[in-house]
């Protein structure tokens, strides 16, 4: 049986990161369920679909032609229709258009059966906002991931400032918080810890101190 881990959290707490290296460490296969949406956001912006047209949007989840591979390097690579994405896929307009039609249910559950063939192989490391408790909720470990508004946002307004764009910290955090509130206020699969996820407050650690915390959290429930 497939052995499955999902971390759960909002926009920079760290979740990606940490969530591929744990994937590679173990060996086991990634999904990134953010992507999904993200890829979907550009997929109904190409075709004008309106991101409150919601069956024009389900209709665009069932159908889209997308893949994920690794480069020479391990990152990971999205392709829509052949084509590589993956830098249109993480800017701000991609992410706040995805925030917006994720909040859909006919989306979510167009999206759902396409997340849970992931779980296959060795195991699996899931990262999103509802893995442990809707896509997953019978995972072999959760974690739920945050961090200040204050600190994710300053992760991104140093992420942009590496890519050479101009950008405010403070609208920054401004749509940390408009997102926060968007996810975890919605009706269908609201952003919140699963009842038997273990919480993650990464405001003050780094990446490897994140992923040796988990490592240390697998050893000691005998999962490795």
């Amino acid at each position: 049986m497939t052995k499955i881990i999902t971390i759960d959290g909002p926009s920079g707490s760290g979740k990606g990161s940490v969530s591929r290296l744990l994937a590679k460490k173990l060996g086991f296969s990634y999904l990134d369920s953010g992507a999904l949406y993200r890829l979907l956001s550009i997929t109904a912006s190409r075709c004008q679909v309106a991101s409150n047209n919601k069956k024009g949007l389900e209709s665009l989840a069932e159908h889209m032609d997308i893949c994920f591979e690794s480069d020479d390097m391990g990152e990971l690579r999205a392709l829509l229709e052949g084509e590589d994405v993956t830098l249109e896929m993480r800017t701000e307009n991609t992410g706040e258009l995805a925030s917006k039609i994720a909040g859909h249910s006919e989306v979510r559950a167009a999206l759902l059966k396409r997340q849970r063939l992931f779980a296959k192989g060795d195991g699996l490391v899931a990262d999103g906002r509802d893995m442990g408790t809707v896509i997953f909720p019978n995972a072999n470990l959760k974690i739920y991931m945050t961090a200040s508004i204050e600190e994710r946002a300053s992760r991104r307004y140093k992420e942009l400032l590496a890519k050479g764009e101009d950008v405010s910290l403070r609208a920054l955090a401004e749509q940390v918080r408009a997102r926060d509130e968007r996810d975890m206020s919605r009706d269908v699969s609201p952003l919140v810890p699963a009842e038997d996820a273990i919480e993650l407050d990464t405001s003050s650690l780094s990446i490897k101190e994140v992923l040796e915390t988990i490592l240390d959290t697998l050893d000691a429930k005998g999962f490795r």
